[in-house]
């Protein structure tokens, strides 16, 4: 388990699903995008729901609680890149949740 830690609080995440979070994220702040940044609060930490916003200015951290990096999947980024540009923000989904998004989605329009 890994630990986001945004405004001095942490949040733990699998490292995997938090790898992938810091690229995503990483690109949009990189870019100078703000965003939402939204997710589900497992039943063991209480239940509910958490949404932070993030902007270049945003001090965020990521702590692995594994040695090695883990293997990236291309679609799982950029399933997580796009719905950054939806209602609800960027939403910290599972890889299976993210091919699923990309599969409705559909081919990305170019701007």
């Amino acid at each position: 388990m890994g630990t986001f830690i945004y405004a001095g609080s942490g949040f733990e995440m699998e490292d995997r699903l938090l790898a992938h979070l810091k690229i995503a994220i990483t690109a949009k702040l990189r870019v100078g995008e703000t965003f939402l940044l939204n997710w589900q609060v497992p039943a063991h930490k209480g239940s509910g729901r958490l949404s932070v916003w993030l902007s270049p200015l945003s001090s965020v951290e990521y702590r692995f609680g594994g040695s090695r990096p883990p293997e990236l999947n291309r679609a799982w980024l950029d399933a997580l890149s796009r719905s950054a540009h939806g209602l609800r923000g960027m939403v910290a989904m599972t890889e299976e949740e993210a091919m699923s998004y990309m599969e409705q989605a559909g081919p990305a329009t170019a701007p």
